[in-house]
């Protein structure tokens, strides 16, 4: 039997199929390469993100001896060629060449007090190997040779240096003026020049902040603070520092490439880095004591984790699209399969061998999915992202699995000659081996879910991949879902038959009767409509989970619709401009500050807030403030877990108050999530100092920032933006919302081919009915009433289903890094998707019936029922 001729008599069949494995192709091998992208891109916005100070790779050595001076710029550049030299891969691609980017190299002293400033200001002294191309010298020159010069009858070096005018400022230095530094082996400095960053926001910048910004520290029990400044010199001025006089530390950096790093390399890099830091160590050439540092580590270790969660989001929904669309297929297949078997069962009559049979069956499914499959595969390469195995091995399953389909169902079809079955008329009971391995079934499935709720993992998913148990866990959930409901679903509808029986219209006893035993619902389609359903609702409810816990991390983080804080006192008429900005319902004063605890070091943060007022500006925001209550003695408080249990104590502000504990708060929205905190009424007996703000309204930051510049304003709304505009949020979200349409899709197919599948069988029931006075209403009733019980009863399922593998899977899919870092849980029960999903299920089933029933009344009854049917 030739395959073309099959293919132009099957036509209809051969399209329906071809569409279903171009689509299912093209999601298949699409989507993956489209999240991995956007996985690319979010390791690479943290990356950019983050100061290159802790994304490049910083090579550092102490000398203190002459013999391990460098002294030459040369010098930096061969030992820097000795280190790229030992790159383990894949750092060596990611690491820029030698002098782009963010890589140079340098010198620089620390901790060189002034001398006769009783160490309360210090002057370092730097060499940056490419700093001519990275500052402008604004006033005076640029720094040259050094000399020498007397002081305290001590010949000394005297080093020409250049400083950022801050500063300068700072320090009281001017122009030509010359300070000695250190504390035994002195130097002097003379300042011939102030100079500017070129590009003050460069990301270069942020390894050399002390060279353009000047550096406060506070020594640990001091009150004063210390006023640290770096100088540059020149290359000849390298010549003179040594380790023996001063702490002198050289550094190389060596830049990361971020738009070369791709969420695939993240596993390897790790190692990789190790494996640097051990080969310096060894490799010959190198200096003693190198050491390296830098956060990359720390940041890929956080983002592995984070992309772990959403890669195990997307293998879900992506394996159970995957699974759905080879249901939907196989059962186009089987469509074909049916609307072959009059053909088929003529040539197994004539003496066709079995394998010839199949042969053509599979030959024929190939003319159709080969070619759509190959296009699929094509057009996935239209989407951006990188050529994962998947893409490969997706479109070939589907091939292979719709062949291996055709050819093993025509062959258990035709296995005997002129086996012709009655299914509509009589079931076979399921066999014990077939019932105890259904059991089985279900209780591993609802074994694995019992396990992964109670003992979570058995891998640490950031560093060993994906945990199987958790990605099989929801597929035995369905299989076990479809089981039951195939094994369950037929009882509620004998009570029904029987209901039925006992009333005088017959169509609702027939109805009810074809839908018990309707072949054309047989596993496949419920199989098919289960996970489908379950994994949109499931997609719908994470969804709606993640979008809620965004929002109440927005509004924890910041406490209110927006919030002002100044470092200076806010005058009443900067509050009252804040208060004139459009938008703006209510402004609520409070104070910040620090205070001592008792008579002891021990420092605590505090909040002076009329709390009331505060909780009326929320409005209908998910969060709320504790109360402080009253205090029978002393300003009642609201303290943290670290001061609770003190009942009444003293606390040192601007004065000594005493504080009687009234409630204790883990947390205070906007402004305190651990530590040490206190919360006391606005009005504690002194004069408010207003330096914080909490608006209430809908105004804007910019507009807020325009009242009162120089502020720091922070709103609702741009943390919840900040939250939603990251990359793998943003993926993981727009992932299950393509996923949940085209499951949706898929099940409505689903319904459409199981509807043509028993149209034949159908058409033929209502033909003898129609003999015996069958109305065309009624032929739709009965139609309607054969179809719609199992997608019922599947839909209920399927929404069943979604709702429970949330819970299910919760120990396992830890969404808090989408969600402001707050933990995922209590999903609230939306019922858009599901009834949505529902609705059109039964539009589509009821639409089929009436579209059916229309078919059959134009259908003469002779080119339905045979000679002798009706005898």
């Amino acid at each position: 039997m030739k395959l073309l001729h099959l293919a132009r008599v099957h036509l209809g069949a051969v399209a329906v199929l071809l569409a279903l494995t171009l689509s299912a192709c093209l999601l298949v091998a699409g989507l993956p390469r489209v999240t991995q992208a956007a996985f690319d891109a979010a390791l690479r916005e943290a990356l950019l993100k983050a100061p290159a100070e802790r994304v490049d790779l910083t090579t550092m050595m102490t000398t203190d001896s002459p013999g391990q001076d460098l002294t030459r710029a040369q010098s930096f550049d061969e030992l820097e060629q000795d280190m790229r030299a030992v790159l383990p891969a894949p750092l060596d691609r990611l690491i820029a060449p030698a002098g782009t980017g963010t890589g140079h190299s340098g010198a620089k002293t620390y901790g060189t007090p002034i001398s006769g400033t009783g160490g309360k200001q210090y002057l370092n002294l730097a060499w940056l190997s490419d700093q001519e191309r990275r500052v402008t010298w604004v006033e005076g020159r640029a720094p040259g040779e050094p000399a020498t010069t007397t002081w305290n009858n001590q010949e000394l070096t005297l080093f020409e240096a250049g400083m950022a005018r801050e500063a300068m400022s700072a320090l009281g230095i001017k122009i030509g003026d010359t300070r000695v530094i250190g504390e035994n082996n002195y130097a002097a400095v003379k300042v011939v020049g102030a100079f500017e960053a070129k590009d003050p926001a460069d990301r270069y910048w942020s390894h050399n902040q002390d060279v353009i910004n000047l550096q406060l520290n506070r020594p640990a029990g001091s009150l004063d603070e210390e006023v640290h400044a770096t100088a540059l010199i020149s290359d000849q001025g390298l010549s003179k520092l040594s380790g023996r006089d001063r702490n002198l530390t050289y550094f190389w950096i060596l830049p990361l490439r971020t738009q070369a790093a791709t969420a695939l390399d993240v596993p390897e890099l790790l190692p990789a880095i190790k494996e640097f830091e051990r080969r310096m160590k060894v490799a010959d050439g190198m200096l003693p004591r190198q050491i390296l540092r830098t956060g990359l580590p720390e940041m890929l270790g956080s983002f592995q984790a984070r992309l772990a969660t959403a890669q195990t989001v997307m293998y879900l929904v992506l394996g159970g699209l995957l699974l759905v669309a080879l249901g939907v297929i196989l059962l186009a297949v089987q469509l074909l399969a049916d609307r072959m078997d009059t053909a088929l069962g003529l040539m197994r009559a004539r003496g066709g061998a079995l394998r010839q049979l199949a042969g053509t069956g599979a030959g024929l499914v190939a003319l159709a999915v080969v070619p759509a499959a190959l296009a699929g595969y094509a057009l996935s390469y239209l989407f951006p992202g990188p050529v994962l195995p998947l893409v490969h091995a997706g479109p070939l399953l589907v091939v292979v699995v719709a062949v291996a389909f055709a050819a093993a169902r025509i062959a258990v079809a035709h296995r005997t000659p002129l086996n012709e079955r009655r299914d509509d008329v009589a079931t076979a009971r399921p066999s014990a081996k077939r019932i105890t391995l259904e059991v089985l079934v279900v209780g591993l499935a609802l074994a694995g879910a019992y396990l992964l709720r109670t003992r979570g993992l058995t891998t640490d998913v950031r560093t060993e991949g994906q945990d199987p148990f958790l990605l099989l866990v929801p597929l035995a959930l369905a299989l076990a879902a479809g089981l039951i409901t195939m094994r369950c679903y037929p009882y509620p509808l004998r009570l029904l038959v029987r209901l039925a029986a006992r009333m005088r219209p017959a169509v609702p006893f027939l109805g009810l009767t074809r839908a018990a035993r309707a072949r054309s619902f047989s596993m496949l389609p419920v199989l098919i409509l289960l996970p489908a359903l379950g994994v949109s609702v499931f997609a719908s409810v994470v969804s709606g989970g993640v979008g809620d816990t965004q929002r109440l991390a927005s509004w924890q983080s910041v406490g209110a619709p927006a919030t002002v804080t100044s470092r200076m006192e806010l005058p009443a008429e900067a509050i009252e401009r804040v208060r004139q900005v459009p938008g703006v319902t209510a402004v609520v004063p409070a104070q910040y500050a620090s205070v001592q605890v008792g008579h002891t070091p021990e420092r605590a943060e505090l909040l002076a807030v009329d709390l009331r007022s505060w909780q009326g500006l929320l409005g209908g925001s998910p969060i709320t403030l504790p109360t402080a209550g009253t205090a029978p003695s002393g300003i009642p408080a609201v303290v943290s877990p670290a001061l609770a249990g003190r009942g009444t104590f003293e606390i040192g502000w601007n004065s000594r108050l005493k504080i009687t504990e009234t409630g204790v708060a883990p947390t205070l929205p906007g402004f305190f999530t651990e530590g040490k905190f206190i919360v006391v009424p606005f009005d504690v007996g002194q004069r408010p100092v207003v330096n914080t703000l909490i608006v209430g309204g809908t105004a804007s930051a910019e507009a807020l920032r325009a009242a009162v510049p120089d502020t720091i304003v922070r709103t609702q709304a741009a943390a919840l933006a900040d939250i939603q505009d990251d990359p793998l949020t943003g993926t993981v979200r727009t992932t299950l919302l393509v996923v949940t349409i085209a499951l949706s899709a898929y099940a409505l197919v689903a319904v459409i081919i199981a509807l043509v599948i028993g149209a034949a069988d159908r058409a033929r029931a209502l033909s003898f009915l129609r003999t015996l006075g069958l109305s065309d209403r009624q032929a739709q009733r009965l139609t309607v009433l054969e179809v719609m019980p199992m997608i019922l009863v599947t839909a209920l399922v399927g929404l069943a289903l979604g709702l429970v593998l949330p819970a299910a899977l919760g120990p396992g899919v830890d969404l808090s890094a989408y969600a402001g870092g707050l933990p995922v849980g209590d999903y609230e029960l939306d019922l858009v998707t599901p009834t949505a999903l529902a609705a059109g299920l039964t539009l589509v089933a009821v639409l089929g019936a009436y579209a059916h029933t229309a078919i059959s009344r134009r259908r003469s009854l002779g080119a339905v029922l045979r000679v002798g049917d009706l005898s």
